[in-house]
């Protein structure tokens, strides 16, 4: 969710730096209805034009709480949740996401899996984005991961809601060492801002070898 552009850091405009932090446990669920909120509003934006339900998201990230080796990592302004990034090992996702990988011959086991990261627009273009993937694929390190991969949304270039000047990730994702894998590539549903119902997204994959 980080911008490419630069802008001034927060000290740079007097203002502190937010914390970023590790969160599990009793913290997690203690922020979950926060959280919840933040990824509705943030996921309703372009590309994902997501219908969001806070109580699903709710449900979804109490998942984490359940699931060996997860990571959450929250973005604090004071006490307000402003961003936040997970990761966890891709063979605890669903079936969607696994099967372009077994259906290539890939071992899903070798695989730590960056899920979502939110961030509100205000607090975008100042390193949080890079600090989001660098917590997460030190956190895959330290658990013996090989590889470190995520999925992006496919949108025309003629989208609707595409908005002008619309810069997509590709450059920023490539300067941190991951490579688009179009054989790797799964649906999933969700409900976007101009439909009725679910229906199923393109996702493509992207990894990066992480050296372990």
């Amino acid at each position: 969710m980080d911008a490419p552009d630069r802008r001034l850091s927060l000290p740079e405009l007097g203002l502190p730096e937010p914390k970023v932090q590790a969160a599990s446990g009793s913290e997690l669920e203690a922020a979950i209805p926060e959280l919840s909120r933040l990824r509705v509003e943030v996921f309703r934006d372009f590309p994902y034009l997501y219908v969001g339900d806070p109580d699903y998201e709710a449900r979804y990230l109490k998942s984490y709480l359940d699931t060996l080796d997860s990571l959450v990592v929250l973005v604090r302004d004071g006490e307000k949740v402003v961003g936040a990034s997970s990761a966890l090992p891709l063979s605890a996702e669903q079936p969607e996401l696994r099967a372009p990988w077994q259906e290539n011959g890939l071992d899903v086991g070798r695989v730590w899996y960056l899920a979502e990261s939110v961030l509100l627009p205000e607090y975008r273009g100042r390193g949080l984005g890079v600090r989001f993937f660098e917590e997460r694929e030190r956190r895959g390190r330290e658990l013996g991961y090989g590889v470190v991969s995520f999925c992006a949304v496919e949108r025309s270039a003629d989208h609707p809601r595409r908005p002008p000047g619309y810069v997509p990730l590709d450059a920023f994702w490539g300067r941190r060492g991951y490579v688009r894998r179009p054989e790797l590539s799964a649906r999933l549903p969700w409900q976007d801002l101009d439909e009725e119902s679910e229906s199923p997204k393109a996702m493509t994959f992207w990894t990066k070898e992480l050296g372990v």
